[in-house]
């Protein structure tokens, strides 16, 4: 009698278990739209789809590139056939050297070096001219004062300047630069009379003038190292 009321038991046990079973499947299978989303989708993984439609794979590409920076210009070197070549070149030996900055300069210098040479400064010019250029200007000066002739020079403006040719010799730098100025010259004898110019007439000269430097030098001056001139 005891058996079968343990056997009985048994029965109704497994009966209770297979019914909280179903119960408990029934409760926690069912999704109700609040769970979780899995690890994959949270983390953009291949596994999951995030909340703006777009697949996890794709959003991970995406970040990846917006983190990129932008790429770098490519910078074209130009020819040493070409004036801007050269110029390079001498950037490259004086990083000091700017084009912009040089033509200003070498107007400055234009300026000087007509007024002194006018003037028969000199010293003034001694800095500024080769030992060969100084030796012609200087020469001519005293030709003139010996003449007993007086020049008169005034530049009026300069028109352009342009660096038309550059060079590297060695290490030293070479720029010819075009000048086109308006300028009134007018040489007197010893009684004052005019012998060459009009007073009432300025002229528009063209002067080719060759700037040198070396560029390991401390002294940051160029001189100048060639002139030619003509009248237009």
């Amino acid at each position: 009698m005891n058996d079968g009321s343990q056997f009985i038991d048994i029965i109704l046990f497994a009966m209770v278990a297979v019914f909280l079973g179903l119960r408990l499947r029934s409760v926690l299978g069912r999704r109700t739209g609040h769970e979780a989303p899995p690890p994959e989708a949270r983390f953009g993984g291949r596994g999951g789809t995030p909340a703006n439609g777009s697949a996890g794979a794709d959003t991970v590409v995406d970040l990846a590139q917006r983190r990129q920076k932008a790429p770098e210009p490519f910078e074209v070197q130009p020819s040493a056939n070409t004036l801007a070549g050269r110029l390079a070149q001498i950037g490259a030996a004086d990083r000091s050297f700017e084009p912009q900055a040089f033509v200003q300069g070498a107007g400055m210098a234009f300026e000087m070096i007509v007024r002194a040479f006018a003037q028969g400064d000199e010293s003034t010019l001694r800095p500024l001219l080769s030992d060969e250029v100084f030796e012609n200007f200087s020469s001519a000066i005293r030709a003139r004062q010996q003449a007993g002739e007086t020049s008169q020079s005034e530049l009026q403006r300069i028109e352009s300047a342009d660096i038309v040719e550059a060079r590297m010799d060695g290490r030293t730098a070479r720029i010819d630069v075009r000048f086109v100025s308006r300028q009134l010259i007018v040489v007197r004898d010893a009684s004052g009379a005019v012998v060459e110019g009009d007073p009432a007439q300025p002229v528009r000269l063209v002067d080719l003038w060759s700037f040198a430097r070396d560029t390991r030098s401390t002294n940051p001056n160029w001189l100048l190292v060639a002139t030619s001139s003509h009248d237009e």
